[in-house]
């Protein structure tokens, strides 16, 4: 089959591989109809993950058929000729974290827990096509994907939905939602989103629906910040301005949004002293990450408010505003999203007419574009807001 594979950093190529196999009672094998690229796989592409190998295959948002179970699925729950969508975390549904509906922090699903014990005391889920820290698993960029645990995870899809519709189920859209839900929303609240992506332009909407009055989104990308104007936000373009805190002081009464989130992580672009170091260690490997925007949050979020961070972060971050975070008495509420909570009532919002998400998608190419595909998302060129690609469409003959 075909798959989009790692071969070192920048380096992203489309190679004939084996095709997988069922290794366990309760795997499936998916036939992928749609594969997306997610802006935290541009960590992967920068080299900015450790525990990545050549050769691995990449994606973690997917869709498909299923043509094949294993022996432990109960065939009430899942069959060939199924239509689903995967969610990117994987979880087993029978331990604690998982009982708990924590489902991104389960307990059985990481073969290779020990190295995220490590890095991170105790390890989260597995996930699909995100190194071997987390479970080295071959990702959704394939014709083909196996999916373990497919008892627990995959959604079923009605008839006559398309999967532009359902596709972002996979990762994004929960991945907004949950952080929208993590701002603790009350009625009239302004919350602010640093980073219009897909992921913030689903947490823009998510917002609203759960009850936010206002919402302030910073980018600098125009065509990004149109959309989130679309979606009812009021925005700021932090290259036009001296200090985005300042900003949301004045558009607040001097109150500061009552929740303020993260929606960019480890890349995230700034100026001024403090960036340009983050950008410094960053490129000597010194840091994983550039904390710039969890900065700006601290520090602009009022008294008693929330941050939440949706964005990935994957090291040890230093200038940390933790001073501020104490004295405000802010509570911060983050993680991978605990997809399988998220999943089912969103798919109902999407079927009763509330959004349809195929609103991010600005490019549909053919699997085999997928070298230029992540670099033009990277760069944003031809505004590229968001890849979807198909893994059996024919590239045509530039």
């Amino acid at each position: 089959m075909k798959a989009v594979c790692w071969m070192g950093k920048e380096s992203i190529q489309v190679h004939d591989v084996p095709d997988p196999q069922i290794l366990n009672p309760r795997d499936a094998i998916v036939r992928v109809t749609s594969t997306c690229i997610c802006g935290s796989d541009l960590h992967l592409y920068a080299g900015y993950v450790p525990t990545l190998e050549q050769g691995d295959i990449l994606g973690h948002e997917f869709m498909g058929e299923v043509v094949e179970v294993g022996s432990g699925i109960n065939r009430e729950k899942l069959k060939p000729g199924d239509r689903v969508v995967v969610p990117f975390t994987i979880a087993c549904g029978n331990c604690f974290a998982c009982h708990d509906g924590l489902w991104s922090l389960c307990d059985n699903s990481n073969p290779n827990a020990w190295i995220a014990e490590k890095v991170m005391g105790y390890s989260p889920s597995g996930l699909f096509g995100y190194t071997h820290m987390l479970g080295g698993y071959a990702g959704g960029q394939a014709q083909y994907a196996r999916v373990p645990f497919a008892d627990v995870g995959p959604l079923k899809i009605p008839d006559g939905m398309r999967d532009e519709q359902v596709i972002f189920l996979s990762d994004i859209f929960p991945t907004g939602y949950m952080g929208a839900e993590n701002c603790n929303i009350r009625p009239g609240d302004t919350v602010a989103i640093w980073g219009c992506g897909p992921v913030g332009q689903f947490a823009i909407r998510s917002a609203f629906m759960l009850g936010a009055g206002r919402v302030i989104a910073i980018d600098r990308v125009p065509e990004r910040l149109e959309m989130a104007r679309s979606g009812g936000a009021e925005t700021i373009n932090f290259e036009e301005v001296d200090d985005v805190v300042t900003i949301l002081k004045d558009m607040t009464g001097n109150q500061g949004p009552d929740s303020c989130m993260d929606a960019v992580g480890m890349e995230a672009s700034g100026h001024g002293a403090m960036y340009l170091l983050d950008r410094a260690k960053q490129a000597m490997r010194m840091t994983f990450d550039r904390a710039v925007v969890f900065r700006q949050c601290i520090m602009a979020c009022k008294k008693g408010g929330t941050v939440s961070v949706p964005g990935v972060y994957a090291g040890f971050d230093d200038m940390i505003p933790i001073g501020a975070f104490m004295n405000k008495g802010l509570t911060m509420k983050t993680g991978q999203t605990h997809m399988m909570r998220y999943m089912q009532p969103l798919l109902e919002r999407v079927q009763r007419g509330e959004i349809d998400p195929s609103f991010v998608i600005s490019h549909r190419t053919p699997i085999d574009t997928a070298p230029e595909m992540y670099k033009m998302f990277r760069d944003k060129q031809d505004h590229c807001t968001k890849v979807v690609m198909d893994p059996w469409a024919i590239a045509k003959a530039a």
